[in-house]
């Protein structure tokens, strides 16, 4: 297979156009509470540290319950678990609704709500993850990844500046309401789609010994072992540029607030193109030659954002860098989708999740620690000679490993069995 053809081809498939329109929705909420509540947080307490701590509320549970979520996802039926976290996403979001719009505004009670929230998401979205090679041919998974991409950058521009126009007409309470009833987009989209049942497996054990399992299902398949790896040491390297947007803004172009949401809306709009052009580039040279182009253009173009002598400069930078960094995200996922066991699927990805969730917000520490002492200029392009280092020594001395990109040689893997002895003994 050399690409995905037409980037919106997925969007023709009934199922998988349900679901997509639905997580837009969804998203977008998401995207509306996340900026509600930040604003609400530094409001009542006036202390950055209660702010950072209600974002790490909600970012946290991905990296802790990701691979409880895809060994429930392998073992029960997929849809109905995925129905049941939505359920529980739409109870806590309703409730901080509820909390706040009868004045009981706490910043202790908001973020535990945002922690069960995300901890309903962490679990769920493994199984979201593992629906895609149900709703769309083997062919059309890269456009189907790169749609699923495009569709959360869109979400993270119209959230905010929807956020914007809520809090100024209405309040905090509207804003909460809306997303929880945007849940119900998902629920009704996940009771519409057909879907096949889970293959059977020959696995045994409890819920340890089949996270275990993912763990060693993607340690002895090269490209997902490969993929996770890949993706661990971009979030190291490359994906902290995100985190530390703010600070660039305020810092290199002397403007905090205009100037972080020019850049990060230019970061979204910049995947949003990217992820439209990633299947078209992919079926003209190839899935892996624009994977592997991706990972030498990332760290290029994050020079030059680094470099950028004024905040215009540094906008159209960084909406380059958004493209090719979906570009990347989309190619280590699909590679992961592709090559995954379908028994195992749902595990490896929460693992691929894990790898992006957990070593993101450490090399953001990292690099912001440095930043402070080292200058932000140097470390992002520091960051990124370092990366391009490593991928040309790689290149050098192991030509052909990326080769473990590319789809596994019987590409019906779905035939797959988990053996026995690929679960270890129950806890």
């Amino acid at each position: 297979m050399k690409g995905g053809g037409s980037a919106l081809q997925p969007l023709r498939r009934r199922d998988f156009a349900v679901i997509w329109l639905a997580a837009l929705v969804s998203n977008v909420g998401t995207w509306m509470q996340t900026v509600a509540v930040g604003v609400l947080i530094a409001e009542v307490t006036g202390q950055a540290g209660w702010t950072g701590l209600v974002a790490a509320a909600a970012f946290l549970p991905v990296g802790l319950l990701s691979p409880v979520g895809g060994a429930m996802a392998d073992r029960v039926d997929r849809r109905r678990w995925l129905l049941l976290t939505t359920v529980g996403e739409t109870v806590f979001a309703a409730a901080l609704a509820v909390l706040v719009g009868t004045g009981r505004v706490n910043a202790g009670a908001i973020t535990l709500l945002v922690l069960a929230g995300g901890a309903m998401a962490a679990l769920g979205y493994p199984a979201y993850q593992a629906l895609l090679p149900d709703l769309v041919p083997r062919e059309e998974l890269l456009a189907a990844t790169s749609l699923t991409l495009a569709q959360y950058n869109l979400g993270r521009v119209v959230g905010p500046a929807l956020a914007g126009v809520v809090l100024a007409v209405g309040s905090y309470t509207w804003a909460f309401a809306i997303n929880a009833v945007s849940f119900a987009a998902v629920i009704l989209a996940i009771l519409a789609v057909r879907l096949p049942p889970n293959r059977a497996t020959t696995e045994e054990g409890g819920l340890w010994a089949r996270i275990v399992a993912g763990a060693r299902g993607a340690a002895a398949e090269p490209g997902c072992r490969l993929a996770i790896v890949s993706i661990g040491v971009t979030a190291f390297l490359l994906s902290p540029f995100i985190a530390l947007i703010p600070a660039v803004a305020l810092k290199l172009f002397g403007d905090a607030d205009t100037g972080t949401s020019v850049l990060i809306t230019a970061q979204g709009v910049g995947a949003v193109i990217g992820a439209l052009l990633l299947a078209w580039a992919a079926t003209r040279w190839g899935r892996r030659r624009v994977l592997v182009a991706d990972m030498v253009l990332l760290p290029a173009l994050l020079v030059g954002y680094a470099a950028a002598p004024t905040l215009a400069v540094g906008t159209v930078m960084l909406l380059l860098v958004g493209g090719a960094y979906v570009g990347l995200l989309s190619g280590f996922g699909a590679v992961v989708q592709l090559r995954a066991p379908d028994a195992l699927r749902a595990r490896i990805l929460s693992l691929y999740g894990v790898a992006l969730g957990v070593v993101y917000p450490i090399g953001s520490v990292v690099q912001g620690f440095l930043g402070d002492r080292l200058g932000l200029r140097v470390v992002t392009a520091g960051t990124a000679l370092l990366y391009l280092a490593v991928v040309g020594l790689l290149a050098v001395t192991r030509p052909g490993l990326a080769a473990a990109y590319d789809e596994p040689p019987d590409a019906d893997e779905a035939d797959v069995v988990v053996p026995p002895t690929a679960a270890a003994p129950a806890p």
